[in-house]
């Protein structure tokens, strides 16, 4: 796998490579030894691509597995993918439209139209898990697991049937999401509901003894065709003698009654509600509770049937609304037509509007099932992360209703029912079982229901069918025992009960366990402003784009493509135009997936800033460059273990790594990855990248040969452990990194995903707190002198002197130690102690602690200029103080701040006041 590392920092030149290379290698399978630690993949669907929220969480669940990995878990990182019943019935459905041959799925029927859905699966299927290798998902595709493969199609239909005998599931006509397009009922979490203009329109039903009217405002007034009464709350004044009379339905002729009930709010409209129990979820739940009759007005596709006056029948429902509110008019019925805004249910594949709609379908009963689930995360089976989402959690299983679990599509897992000609049903894992428990010969006819199982029926059970159940031989080769439970789950806030409770539920149901240990609830990836992306905004980012660059040209096409309004499409490539007028560049898998951990807070929603991306590229390339001075100065070197440090600088960076070590631990452990960026961030490029590989260079050019070969010994071991640390979030640039550096200190592994991930433990016993703070006041020194050297002007050939007064005896003992390691980085041609600083002639000053740095002016500068930017600088510093004074002086801020910000605040006084006098003094000499 070794390969000669490049000049310059080019991820299009290994990444995929180092990829091909890993999972050939079969490192991405688990080992069978050691603690196990297994992720579920939350399976994308089979019609997908690569989204920025598949990017998020899959960064996150493959740097959990990496990092596990590394510290030798056996791992298990469960690939699969989702048969996506509708999604992938209109992909096909399209490609039929376009291939231009006249087949539709109709024309097809249901063998020759699933017979194209395989064949359509088998050429693109796979092409989000192509995509997630481009990330550089370590999972083990071997095991990859597809829901409509057979050993999972086994576990639903088991999962089915045990659940109808124990008397779980049942079949029964109730209120559902009817899509009027797909023909089909639709889970919530396929509605998408927005607030659009409509109209409220207010219509008087007379009261059928011609003693007056009753008012009611809808904004659906043809469902009116299926009122079957009108209500009132049972308090309210106006009404209540008329509790129990009846009225004429407007259109029908129907007497309908007038009822009470606490839903109506008194204070809307006239607070008079008519009621469709067949065409609204509200009034069908009033309906159960009154006992009240369920018309339905609507077909299939949303016209009007055979239910209604003749003369709306074969209407499409906003055909109808026309012609019924003509008709109201003409009676005299209309009272008002107003503007008004309301909540439009759409389904999100078609866009069409959702019809809540009567029909006979197959439920789950899921009040004992969530008692359970819930006393399983109320008693820590099951831990949420961040734990408010517990509240979530608790709030929907408290209040669940029977499940839907049945479609109308071919695509999916046919529901394993039978019926007679009688329609009797009859339940069983094949028809041939079904006859034989049933004892029914070959003279009774037997037809399988059409209807699917949703596809989240087959999903909740992912955590043991991915596992072989209920195959006992098969889950004893998969390892049921050793993965389940799972340890983490990373998925999204918004199916914490579409998949997260249902798993939960299911897993306990049939295999007594629970499903996973912790519940990792991400956020919401937004554009940069904070907006959901979403095509119809056209600030949608394809994670691939920003891996592998696109055209503005290219990106435009892409944003704009598809979208049936021409003004949506040029205002959407106006803006992109303006936003990326050269494209989107290419900035490698390891800056993107670097970007997604700096952003993953415990935050519900998450900007994604793509400036970010371009500096975390900066940052790969940092590392890279830092690794060629490295190998440019240990060529030919060879070291073995830990290194013994023979310099200051090599017990502080060694001191500095077991830090960072303890704290990569912590934050993985909390799921921290933000914290885990930053601190991984602050130490590679702030003190080895900058800092160690300074502090290095008088070591490998200085005459102690002894110290030099430490200091090699040091960087390389540093280098290599912090590739390490890296690893799990950039794992290219590290991988192609450590190639280079591992066979330098003799590692035994092949790949840097094998080594151990480095844990404070490992430095046990190196204690270099003193070293710390020595190279701690090292560094301020260089830092002071360097600025002093930089505003100056002074050219960087051109030694300089420096003075130093008001010592401590540290501070001697420290000038002292570090006199060669001064001169050689701050470019000093001597160093000299003053008893008194007022000794001192005209210089640039400066403090570190109570020592005071002098380089004397003369023949470095224009004094009048100096003399100019001390006078700016005293003020800089004065108005700091008149800052402390204030907050200091504030009774308020000193009675409620906490003790250690006020005593934080007293020393930054202390502090600025030193800085004063020394300006003070400096200024004074060259008045």
């Amino acid at each position: 796998m070794t390969h000669t590392l490049a000049s310059s920092y080019d991820p299009k030149q290994f990444e995929t490579r180092l990829y091909q290379e890993w999972e050939s290698s079969g490192v991405f399978q688990p080992r069978g030894e050691g603690e196990p630690y297994s992720i579920l993949l939350p399976p994308p669907n089979v019609t997908g691509t690569l989204h920025m929220g598949h990017a998020f969480q899959h960064t996150l669940m493959d740097a959990l597995i990496r990092y596990h990995r590394m510290r030798g878990y056996d791992t298990l990182w469960q690939m699969g993918t989702d048969h996506a019943g509708i999604a992938t019935e209109m992909v096909v459905s399209r490609n039929l439209a376009a291939e231009g041959a006249g087949e539709t799925r109709d024309s097809l029927g249901r063998d020759g139209f699933i017979a194209k859905v395989w064949e359509w699966k088998q050429q693109s299927g796979d092409t989000i898990e192509k995509q997630m290798r481009r990330i550089g998902a370590s999972g083990d595709w071997s095991r990859s697991v597809f829901t409509m493969d057979p050993m999972a199609a086994n576990a639903v239909i088991e999962a089915f049937v045990r659940l109808y005998e124990d008397g779980l599931i049942y079949r029964g006509q109730r209120l559902v999401n009817w899509d009027p397009v797909l023909k089909t009922a639709i889970s919530d979490l396929e509605v998408v509901n927005e607030e659009e203009d409509g109209f409220l329109w207010s219509i008087s039903y007379p009261l059928t003894d011609g003693s007056g009217e009753l008012t009611v405002a809808t904004t659906r007034p043809e469902t009116m065709l299926g009122d079957v009464a009108v209500m009132v709350h049972p308090q309210d004044e106006r009404y209540t003698h008329l509790i129990g009379r009846t009225v004429t339905l407007p259109l029908t002729g129907r007497e309908i009654p007038v009822i009470a009930d606490d839903y109506v709010d008194r204070e809307f409209g006239t607070g008079v509600v008519k009621v469709t129990p067949a065409h609204d979820f509200n009034d069908y739940a009033v309906g159960q509770r009154h006992n009240l009759e369920l018309i339905n007005i609507f077909t299939p596709t949303a016209a009007v049937n055979e239910n209604a006056p003749e003369k709306y029948r074969g209407l499409d429902r906003y055909e109808a609304r026309k012609v019924v509110l003509v008709d109201l008019e003409a009676e005299g019925r209309l009272v008002e037509t107003k503007p008004h805004k309301l909540q439009v249910p759409r389904g999100d594949r078609t866009g069409q509007v959702i019809e809540p709609y009567l029909t006979d379908q197959w439920f789950v009963k899921m009040d004992g099932l969530a008692a359970r689930g819930l006393e399983l995360v109320e008693k820590g089976d099951v831990k949420f992360v961040p734990a408010n989402w517990i509240n979530t959690y608790r709030h929907w299983m408290e209040n669940i209703q029977d499940w839907c679990i049945s479609r109308q599509l071919w695509w999916g897992h046919r529901i394993p029912a039978w019926y007679d000609d009688d329609g009797k049903i009859y339940v069983g894992r094949t028809e041939e079982e079904v006859r034989a428990k049933q004892g029914l010969g070959s003279n009774v006819t037997l037809s399988q229901d059409s209807d699917v199982l949703e596809t989240w029926f087959s999903s909740q059970l992912w955590p043991f069918s991915t596992m072989g159940w209920p195959d006992e031989q098969a889950m004893a080769e998969r390892g049921f025992d050793r993965y389940v439970p799972s340890s983490v789950l990373v998925t999204g806030f918004d199916i914490i009960f579409f998949w997260v409770a249902r798993m939960i539920m299911a897993t306990d149901q049939f295999t007594g366990r629970v499903p996973f240990r912790d519940v990792y609830v991400t956020g919401l990836i937004r554009d940069s402003h904070g907006q959901k992306m979403s095509k119809s905004k056209g600030n949608v980012l394809d994670p691939l784009d920003l891996i592998d660059g696109i055209s503005l040209d290219d990106l435009v096409a892409k944003r704009t493509g598809g979208l049936m309004q021409p003004k949506m499409a040029e205002k959407i490539e106006k803006a992109t135009r303006k936003e990326f007028p050269d494209g989107i560049p290419a900035f490698g898998a390891d800056a993107l997936r670097f970007t997604i951990a700096a952003l993953a807070t415990h935050g519900r929603d998450i900007k994604f800033d793509l400036g970010r991306a371009e500096g975390y590229k900066n940052f790969c390339n940092k590392l890279w460059n830092a690794t060629r001075f490295v190998l440019m100065n240990t060529e030919g070197a060879n070291f073995i273990g830990v290194p013994d440090p023979k310099t200051d600088a090599e017990r502080w960076i060694l001191s500095r790594l077991a830090k960072v070590a303890a704290e990569a631990e912590q934050h993985f452990a909390g799921y921290r990855f933000d914290l885990l960026s930053q601190a991984l961030y602050e130490f590679a490029w702030n003190e080895f990248c900058d800092w160690f590989v300074e502090l290095a260079k008088p070591a490998l050019q200085g005459e102690d040969a002894i110290a030099a070969n430490s200091t090699r010994h040091t960087l390389l071991f540093v280098l290599e452990r912090l590739l390490s640390l890296l690893h799990p979030l950039i794992p290219f640039v590290t991988e192609e990194l450590w190639q280079q550096v591992a066979p330098k200190l003799g590692v035994s592994e092949k790949t840097i995903m094998l080594r151990p991930y480095p844990q404070a433990s490992d430095f046990a016993g190196q204690d270099y707190a003193a070293a710390e703070g020595d190279v701690e006041w090292l560094k301020a020194m260089v830092t002071s002198l360097r600025k002093i050297r930089s505003e100056l002007n002074v050219a960087p050939s051109k030694t300089v002197p420096l003075l130093v007064a008001d010592c401590s005896a540290s501070d001697r003992e420290r000038v002292a130690r570090f006199d060669s390691q001064l001169r050689f980085l701050t470019r000093l041609d001597g160093i000299t102690v003053l008893d008194d600083a007022s000794a001192a002639p005209a210089s640039a000053t400066a403090l570190v602690g109570e020592l005071k740095l002098f380089v004397p002016l003369e023949g470095l500068v224009d004094l009048g200029a100096e003399r100019a930017r001390l006078e700016k600088e005293l003020k800089r510093v004065e108005g700091e103080i008149a800052k402390c004074h204030n907050k200091l002086a504030s009774e308020t801020f000193v009675a409620n701040a906490p003790p250690a910000v006020v005593e934080q605040e007293r020393k930054r006084l202390a502090d600025w006041n030193l800085q004063r006098e020394a300006l003070a003094e400096q200024r004074a000499k060259l008045a």
